[in-house]
């Protein structure tokens, strides 16, 4: 819509409108753009940063993200690879607030919600005006799906704090669907066709392979959107994704489709069912049982982690009968990271422990494993994150720094551990 009234373009250079952007490449810093912030190309990792936002409850602004970014080193070379990258849909919304003159929330409700008539909407769940009909977020928690607590950073809206319902959601597809027009005889207009072209137009490619069982050839992502073809339908498409919630909107324009589901559990292989199955049904595809397709790739994937997770916590029990565990004091101290701050790991009750300064959720019993190497068991069982930590020791034998790594492959991409360089400061 800015783009449209030509306050700004796809190419303008974020540093334009936020001077103090900065990424770890200064070439990449000059070069980067609106367009670039949208499209997942920027070079860095797979949910690079995301422990700023995630889980919620954490202590980190907006301000301490833009900021942040410059300390997240690349993993590929700019504009090669798709990685999908949150962080910088925070960093567009506030190119929203900075042009427009106001928050990223006010612009999306008064701009877009309110001409569509999306009257039970709100852009998070705190500018929600009706409380009393809303879901609780629930996961696995000890091999029992329960509610979960179910909180949201608001630094993090532009990336994930819209809160709807099938009703609105409905309003808003039809109007995507429809090249921006909406209302009676559709005689309004959001945005411009020429806009929306540009949203499903292929930006960044991505590997199809094992992508999908539509006979699709190629994918890639547009501004906000994935696209593919579908046995010979354009198909737009996204998830989204926070603790406990899990969501899917699937577009087909030709065929004046859309699919939108809604979740109060985290299981993508439930809406991936239940939209494949509709979407079967508009393209003749029969035969396939889409649910047990999914529950059968979920129980794999299910026990492939198990065994991982299992050798690992029967090796901690063996370790636990040797009853000679390793000098604690050697790791005890404050450790900090360039972009995430300060990890403090002590005694408490006699038991090693981990606690994340600006993350607080992120505390646990560190677990001996093998030499230097812990395990990190999160007080909160329902994130399935528990993770390896591991010191670096000097030549006295102290320790120096400490790396981390998820365990299970079935961890959320967001605890993006793998990014910490964590040293030693007291």
């Amino acid at each position: 819509m800015l783009v449209d009234e030509k306050k700004i373009s796809w190419d303008d250079k974020v540093t334009d409108y936020i001077p103090e952007f900065k990424l770890y490449d200064p070439y990449v810093t000059a070069e980067f753009t609106i367009k670039d912030l949208l499209t997942h190309r920027s070079g860095l990792g797979l949910g690079a940063g995301d422990l700023m936002m995630f889980p919620d409850s954490n202590t980190f602004t907006k301000k301490d993200i833009i900021h942040n970014l410059r300390f997240l080193k690349p993993v590929s070379s700019f504009r090669t690879k798709f990685d999908y990258d949150n962080n910088l849909y925070i960093v567009a919304g506030e190119v929203v607030a900075r042009v427009s003159g106001k928050s990223w929330e006010d612009f999306i409700e008064q701009r877009i919600m309110q001409p569509l008539g999306m009257t039970m909407s709100a852009a998070s769940i705190t500018r929600l005006k009706n409380k009393t009909n809303i879901i609780s977020a629930h996961a696995p928690v000890n091999g029992k799906v329960q509610p979960i607590q179910m909180d949201w950073s608001e630094t993090a809206n532009a990336a994930g704090g819209i809160y709807s319902n099938l009703t609105d959601m409905g309003k808003w597809a039809i109007m995507q669907m429809n090249n921006g027009k909406y209302g009676d005889s559709l005689k309004k207009q959001l945005f411009s066709e020429a806009v929306h072209e540009d949203m499903w137009a292929p930006q960044t490619i991505i590997d199809v392979r094992g992508l999908s069982p539509y006979n699709t050839h190629f994918a890639a992502y547009g501004l906000g959107w994935f696209l593919a073809d579908v046995k010979g339908y354009k198909q737009a498409s996204h998830t989204g994704g926070l603790a406990g919630i899990v969501t899917q909107v699937t577009l087909l324009p030709e065929l004046k489709l859309g699919i939108i589901v809604l979740t109060n559990q985290q299981s993508g292989a439930a809406f991936t069912a239940i939209t494949n199955t509709i979407k079967d049904s508009y393209l003749g595809i029969t035969g396939t049982d889409r649910v047990k397709q999914m529950h059968d790739r979920v129980v794999k994937g299910q026990a492939e982690a198990k065994a991982i997770t299992d050798k690992i916590w029967t090796a901690i029990e063996a370790q636990q009968k040797k009853n000679t565990p390793p000098d604690f004091k050697l790791f005890t101290g404050t450790y900090t990271d360039k972009w995430f701050g300060d990890v403090v790991i002590s005694q408490k009750n006699n038991k090693p422990w981990f606690d994340s300064k600006r993350s607080p959720r992120l505390t646990g019993e560190l677990l001996p494993y093998k030499a230097n190497t812990f395990i990190v068991k999160w007080d909160d069982r329902s994130m399935d994150a528990d993770a390896y930590v591991v010191f670096s020791m000097d030549k006295t034998g102290k320790a120096t720094g400490i790396t981390m790594e998820a365990i299970s492959p079935l961890t959320d991409f967001s605890f993006d551990f793998q990014d910490l360089d964590l040293k030693r400061v007291e």
